[in-house]
């Protein structure tokens, strides 16, 4: 073969390359097309209808009931049906009511009776110089024979325990004359004084008092903001001052306000204080002293306790009573603790009255205190 013939035959080897190249492409091309047409179309899976249970209540009725959650995180909730003392005390009752069940199963008074009971007081927090006082007595009477069974033993601890909050002044004061009186509500931080504040200006509105909320505790913006939220709710007067102000000046402002307006009543938040550094307690008396310099008078002081602390909200009371002479007590989160027996303490050991407590959540829950109800809650009989 010459030159031209190999040139002719590698021009057609190419051509014969090129053309089978261009028919492998195209079959690729046909099955990738193929396969695009005949695969399923991405879609979107069907939605799942959801059924309610038959008994359940529907969204519309969910929100109905509640309210709206407010910045301190507490949902309220429209009180449907009232709960008697013992329900919301359930937790309270539970560190006395293993201990008595146990007593009325016994077919007569031991040591082991004593014993039980004595331990079950002090884990309740009553303390034990009102547990002392709680069980002297009895033990008297069984010893003389008035007392011969469990049941009668645990009746007359019932009748002792009332007996020592029986009689208190548990009435919520204020002046007889022209003017505001002032409500100052003192505690340390986390107890709960602002909420207890907006709902006890609640409960005054509703039963046709005015109130004005006076915003005391100015090192906190967070206080002022719930309060102002509170005083809208309740459709009261409020006053506050700049951040990190002069907490007296505040409450005076706001005592004069009052009196300007014929406002009868201001409820006045303060700063919270640790009750074991004098010179907070000292300010805190400051302020109680510049509340009455002008038109005002401070008709009560309430020291606001969180139950779960127990003995400490003892220590608190004792201190706080130096500092700004408390004439009464609120003792909040009591539903939730199984520490009720602080009640018989402060009233006992201090001689300051429970004036209000707080058993729950709703702004129905702070309640005036009712000794007979709350002891039979706590016996559970």
């Amino acid at each position: 073969m010459n030159d031209m013939t190999w040139v002719y035959l590698l021009l057609v080897a190419l051509v014969v390359a090129f053309g089978v190249g261009v028919v492998l492409l195209g079959r690729r091309r046909t099955r990738s097309g193929a396969e695009s047409v005949e695969a399923p179309p991405t879609t979107q899976p069907a939605p799942v209808l959801i059924q309610e249970d038959e008994g359940a209540p529907t969204v519309d009725e969910v929100v109905a009931v509640n309210e709206v959650v407010d910045d301190v995180g507490v949902a309220e909730v429209e009180q449907i049906a009232p709960r008697s003392m013992r329900e919301r005390l359930s937790r309270a009752r539970s560190a006395l009511s293993g201990a008595i069940g146990s007593v009325l199963g016994r077919s007569a008074i031991d040591a082991a009776t004593w014993d039980e009971l004595e331990e079950a007081l002090l884990l309740a927090d009553v303390g034990i110089g009102v547990t002392t006082a709680l069980l002297d007595p009895l033990r008297d009477r069984v010893t003389s024979g008035s007392i011969e069974s469990p049941e009668q033993l645990i009746d007359a601890l019932r009748d002792e325990m009332f007996g020592r909050l029986a009689g208190a002044d548990r009435s919520l004061h204020r002046r007889s004359d022209e003017g505001p009186s002032v409500w100052l509500v003192v505690g340390v931080n986390g107890v709960g004084k602002t909420t207890t504040i907006g709902k006890l200006a609640a409960r005054e509105s509703a039963a046709g008092t005015t109130v004005l909320l006076a915003a005391g505790d100015t090192f906190r913006a967070a206080a002022a903001e719930q309060l102002s939220m509170w005083a809208e709710r309740s459709g009261s007067e409020f006053v506050r001052g700049a951040e990190g102000g002069d907490p007296s000046s505040v409450i005076f402002d706001g005592v004069e306000r009052a009196a300007s307006r014929g406002i009868p009543l201001v409820l006045a938040d303060t700063a919270g204080r640790l009750h074991n550094k004098q010179n907070l307690m000292d300010e805190l008396a400051k302020v109680r002293r510049v509340a009455e310099k002008g038109a005002g008078v401070v008709t009560e002081t309430l020291l606001v306790i969180d139950a779960t602390t127990g003995q400490n909200g003892l220590a608190q009371a004792r201190q706080f009573h130096e500092s700004t002479a408390v004439t009464g007590v609120v003792v909040t989160k009591l539903d939730g603790s199984a520490k009720g027996g602080i009640v018989f303490a402060v009233e006992t050991e201090l001689g300051i009255p429970v004036k209000y407590v707080g058993v729950g959540e709703t702004i129905d829950d702070l309640v005036p205190f009712d000794p007979a109800e709350f002891v039979d809650a706590l016996i559970g009989r």
